[in-house]
């Protein structure tokens, strides 16, 4: 048995000269500046990364939205066309007495129901001043009765507002006084 204890108290006294074999594989330890300053590194690094995933994200709502806008006006352009149409068809329906011009003038409210659905509003106010924005003048008129520059008539309808216009109005407006 003594050599059993002996080879034993050998292989401890070579164990602990080597060191543990786990210790021999890691790294040192790094002293605690050196790990507090690469904590506040990778903290940094993450909040970096974190702010540009939240500016990705909105770029990328921003942009879709730019494109839904885009597509919208693009769908209800199509559609002015056949606001015009009926806009004429009643017109000379009513001229000829045609019972049918109400059905017509029903279907074309329906239609510029279904653009200001859209999110663009019809423009056919009368007695305002005119707005470069929103109106595009057709004729000018002299009149005393009304202030310069009024829409007196709108002979096209318009859609949209100033900041988002599909169409302008199209009008007659009173002369500029000298």
């Amino acid at each position: 048995m003594e050599t059993s204890d002996a080879r034993s108290a050998e292989g401890d006294a070579e164990f602990a000269a080597a060191g543990r074999p786990d210790e021999a594989d890691s790294p040192p330890l790094e002293p605690k500046d050196e790990r507090d300053a690469r904590l506040a590194e990778l903290d940094d690094r993450w909040r970096r990364a974190a702010a540009d995933l939240d500016n990705t994200r909105k770029r990328a709502a921003r942009e879709l939205a730019v494109a839904r806008d885009a597509e919208r006006a693009r769908a209800a352009s199509v559609f002015l066309p056949v606001v015009d149409g009926l806009s004429d068809a009643v017109s000379y329906a009513k001229q000829v007495s045609d019972p049918l011009a109400e059905g017509i003038e029903s279907i074309r409210e329906q239609a510029v129901v279904a653009l200001e659905r859209l999110g663009y509003p019809r423009i056919d106010a009368v007695d305002v001043p005119f707005d470069p924005r929103i109106h595009e003048v057709v004729s000018v008129i002299d009149s005393e009765d009304l202030p310069p520059r009024t829409v007196v008539a709108v002979t096209r309808l318009g859609f949209g507002a100033p900041e988002r216009l599909l169409r302008p109005a199209g009008v007659v407006v009173t002369a500029a006084r000298e």
